[in-house]
């Protein structure tokens, strides 16, 4: 189950309405019941956000920022701006999962980024899509081999539907990857990669409520649709209600 506090929303969701109206569209979801968001390139939008958040009653708890390769001294400035305490690096290139020593490439990254977040009272996490889960190293996943590398004040946000579309069962992954998950993703549509077909929560094929139930530890449940056919904002909308709902009883 996830308590109605944890639930959040990614803004990449409704990207092209905030590129267009960043008062309205958070305004919007926050008479959806939200109150936290996850920003995405907080970087490039820390100064409006640190006013336009509290205007709305709402909170970025978690945000997406580039850490591996970044500039991970401004990440933290703007963390800071906005109150922000879970920098989670959203993808680095399929290309870098392929050997073991890749991935400990990559963790050594986070690992030195966390330590300096430290100081900052920040969190360093690590966000999946399916190439992570699909990689095989030593038979097995390489978004597992990669948390075997990572410190432990390094954190996932398991995205769960481009886990699915990996090939892993989603509860028994949270279940390996343990308290290590701080935060989840949140989508459904029809497991496959066409994003034109993700759709509100509870209305695809994703086991939504397994999925809830294996995530009861996590600080966060961020809602998200990489895109849709359908109302984004009718969508994530829905989310909420199905959170809302499966939220205090599911």
């Amino acid at each position: 189950m996830l308590d109605n506090d944890k639930i959040s929303v990614q803004l990449y969701t409704v990207r092209e309405a905030l590129a267009a109206d960043l008062d309205g569209t958070l305004a919007r979801l926050a008479a959806m019941g939200l109150r936290q968001v996850e920003p995405f390139g907080l970087t490039d939008v820390a100064d409006a956000l640190a006013a336009a958040l509290p205007a709305h009653g709402l909170t970025a708890p978690s945000t997406h920022a580039r850490i591996v390769g970044g500039d991970v001294d401004a990440v933290l400035a703007a963390a800071a701006k906005t109150g922000t305490t879970l920098v989670i690096e959203p993808h680095v290139d399929r290309s870098r999962w392929t050997t073991e020593a890749d991935v400990a490439a990559i963790a050594a990254e986070l690992n030195a980024a966390a330590a300096k977040a430290a100081d900052a009272g920040v969190t360093i996490g690590y966000h999946n899509h399916e190439f992570e889960l699909e990689q095989k190293i030593g038979g097995r996943a390489a978004l597992e081999v990669l948390a075997d590398h990572l410190d432990a004040s390094v954190a996932l946000e398991v995205d769960t539907y481009w886990a699915v579309v990996g090939g892993v069962d989603v509860p028994e992954l949270l279940g390996r990857l343990g308290s290590r998950v701080k935060a989840v993703h949140l989508k459904d549509g029809d497991g496959t990669r066409d994003t034109k077909k993700q759709v509100a929560l509870g209305e695809g094929v994703l086991d939504i409520p397994a999925i809830l139930a294996a995530s009861s530890g996590v600080e966060l449940g961020v809602i998200e649709l990489d895109d849709t056919s359908g109302d984004v904002f009718e969508a994530v909308a829905g989310g909420v209600r199905y959170l809302t709902a499966a939220g205090t009883g599911a």
